[in-house]
C-alpha cells in the first residue's frame, strides 16, 4: 500500500512538472512583445499580453498606409511617367496607331519632356494592342524602341534591331495573349500590356522627308491611315505629377492594363492604398491627406538620387569630378546586378529621363551615345543660374560624331525655359577652341563679351548639365578622357 501510494505521489509531481514546464517555458525574450513599445515614428504602442490596442493598430496602419504609398510613388515613377508621356500626346491630338507625332525641326522648351536632346527630330507614337496586333512599317533609318505601360523594355526597331541595322524592317507588335495566326515576313516584338510607346530619333531633319513618305502603321489586316503631327514649338506636358495626383495617374495604368501586367509586388502595395483594378478610387479625408504625405516625402527622396546621388558608383570618375551617369552603375536597362535591383539608381533614371533599351547603356566603340550629368559646381554648391560657370574639354575628344552640353530645368527636368532654342551648346556648330586644342564653354543668363561657346541660363532658376558623346571610342569609355568640372567665374 505505501509502495502504491509513493509511486502515485511521484506520478502526480511529474504531471505537475511538466504542465508547468509546458505552461511557462524558457521563452526567449527577443521574441516577445511588452506591454509597452515607445517609436520615435509613431509614438507610444500598447499591448495586452502581445495583443495590440485598438489605438496601436490605428496608428500603426496610417503609418504603413503612408510607407506603402510612399514605395507606391517611388516604385510606380515608370508607370505615371508612361501614363503622363502617352496622355501628353493625346492632349495634342494624337491617336493610338493613327498618329506619329514627329518634331519636323526639333523640339525645343515649350514642350515638356524629360531632357530630350535638340540634335535630332524625335517622333512619338502609341500602339495600342489591345484589339489586336499593330503594324509599323519603316523604311529609313532610325533609332528606335518599344517600351510597354510599365515603362519596361519590349524591343529595339531600327537601327538597334539586328533584324533591321538601319535598313527598314516591318515589325508586328501583339499582345502575348494573341491567339490568332502571325504571317511571315514580320519582325514580332510582343509586350503584356495593351499600350505601348514607340519613340525615336531620325538621324537629322534632312531625314524627316524620307520618313514621312515612307513609314506605314495599321492594324493587322487593315489598309495603313496614318496622320503627322509636327509638334515643334508646340506647348504640351509629358511630365507625371509630383503630388498627390500622381496616383491617379497611376491607378489609370492599373484600371486599363490586365491584371497580369506589371509586378505583382508593386501591385500588391497600391491595392493597399486603395488603387486596385475594377475598383474605384477617389480618396478623401485621412486617406487624401495620408498620399499628400506620401508624395511629398517620395518626391524629396525621388530628387535626392536624381541630382545627388547615394551610390557613389554611378559618379564616372569616382571622386575626382561631380559628372555621374543618369542611368547608375549597373550598366543594364533593368538596373539589375549581381542579382540586385538597384533601386535608387532606376529611381534616379526614370525621374529625369525616358527611353528603356539595353541600346543605351551598350558601350559601343565608335556607336552609339553616352551620357553624363552634373548638378553642382567644382566647390559641391548646386548650380545657380544666378551664377557664370566655365568648363572647359581636353583637345581630341574620343568620338566619331560630336558631343553636345544641353543644360535642364531642376523643377521640369525639361529644357530650360530660355532665349537659346537648343537649349545648349554642341560642336556641330562654331567652335572656337583654345591654342592647345581644348575648348572652353561658358554657361551664363547673358552671354559675356568674347565669349563665343555660350549657354544660357536664367537668372533665380536651378538646373544641372547633361553631357552626351555621340558614337564615343573606347578612350571614352575606359574614362581616359576626363572633362572638367563647372567652375564659378
Amino acid at each position: 500500500m505505501k509502495y502504491n501510494k509513493l509511486i502515485m505521489t511521484l506520478a502526480i509531481a511529474s504531471l505537475n512538472f511538466l504542465n508547468s514546464a509546458i505552461a511557462n517555458p524558457d521563452i526567449p525574450e527577443n521574441i516577445t512583445t511588452p506591454d509597452l513599445v515607445n517609436t520615435k515614428s509613431v509614438g507610444e504602442l500598447n499591448f495586452k499580453d502581445g495583443y495590440p490596442s485598438d489605438e496601436t493598430m490605428r496608428k500603426v496602419q496610417q503609418y504603413m498606409y503612408i510607407q506603402r504609398a510612399v514605395n507606391v510613388f517611388i516604385d510606380g515613377i515608370p508607370v505615371s511617367s508612361m501614363q503622363a508621356m502617352l496622355e501628353g500626346g493625346k492632349s495634342i491630338g494624337a491617336k493610338p496607331n493613327k498618329t506619329v507625332l514627329l518634331a519636323d525641326t526639333i523640339i525645343d522648351k515649350n514642350s515638356l519632356w524629360l531632357t530630350p536632346n535638340t540634335t535630332t527630330p524625335y517622333f512619338s507614337i502609341e500602339v495600342d494592342v489591345k484589339d489586336g496586333p499593330v503594324v509599323i512599317d519603316l523604311k529609313s533609318p532610325v533609332l528606335g524602341l518599344v517600351n510597354d505601360a510599365f515603362f519596361q523594355y519590349v524591343g529595339d526597331v531600327g537601327l538597334g534591331h539586328p533584324e533591321d541595322a538601319g535598313e527598314g524592317g516591318k515589325y508586328l507588335i501583339v499582345h502575348d495573349s494573341y491567339k490568332g495566326d502571325i504571317p511571315d515576313g514580320y519582325i514580332v516584338l510582343t509586350t503584356p500590356t495593351y499600350r505601348n510607346w514607340v519613340p525615336g530619333r531620325l538621324t537629322d531633319v534632312d531625314a524627316v522627308p524620307q520618313f514621312k513618305e515612307t513609314f506605314k502603321m495599321h492594324r493587322l489586316g487593315e489598309e495603313p491611315g496614318i496622320e503627322f503631327i509636327d509638334f515643334s514649338g508646340v506647348k504640351y506636358n509629358t511630365i507625371h505629377a509630383n503630388n498627390e495626383h500622381f496616383y491617379h495617374e497611376f491607378n489609370e495604368v492599373i484600371q486599363y492594363e490586365p491584371v497580369t501586367a506589371g509586378d505583382p509586388h508593386l501591385r500588391g502595395l497600391a491595392a493597399s492604398i486603395g488603387i486596385q483594378k475594377g475598383k474605384v478610387f477617389e480618396p478623401e479625408g485621412e486617406q487624401l491627406e495620408a498620399l499628400k504625405e506620401a508624395a511629398a516625402i517620395a518626391n524629396v527622396h525621388a530628387r535626392n538620387e536624381a541630382f545627388r546621388p547615394t551610390n557613389k558608383e554611378t559618379y564616372f570618375y569616382g571622386d575626382q569630378r561631380r559628372w555621374f551617369l543618369p542611368f547608375g552603375s549597373t550598366y543594364s536597362h533593368e538596373f539589375i546586378q549581381d542579382g540586385r535591383l538597384f533601386i535608387d539608381d532606376k529611381t534616379a533614371f526614370h525621374y529625369i529621363a525616358t527611353g528603356i533599351t539595353p541600346m543605351m547603356i551598350e558601350k559601343f566603340d565608335g556607336a552609339g551615345s553616352s551620357y553624363l550629368v552634373t548638378t553642382q559646381d567644382d566647390k559641391d554648391e548646386a548650380l545657380d543660374g544666378n551664377q557664370m560657370y566655365s568648363i572647359t574639354l581636353p583637345p581630341n575628344p574620343p568620338m566619331k560624331r560630336f558631343w553636345s552640353f544641353m543644360v535642364y530645368d531642376n523643377q521640369t527636368r525639361s529644357i530650360l525655359a530660355t532665349d537659346q532654342r537648343t537649349g545648349g551648346f554642341d560642336s556641330t556648330g562654331d567652335v572656337v577652341t583654345n591654342d592647345d586644342g581644348s575648348v572652353t564653354v561658358t554657361f551664363s543668363a547673358d552671354k559675356p563679351e568674347g565669349k563665343s561657346n555660350w549657354v544660357q541660363t536664367l537668372p533665380n532658376k536651378g538646373f544641372f548639365v547633361m553631357y552626351r558623346m555621340y558614337s564615343p571610342t573606347q578612350d571614352w569609355h575606359d574614362g581616359k578622357y576626363v572633362i572638367g568640372d563647372l567652375e564659378k567665374l
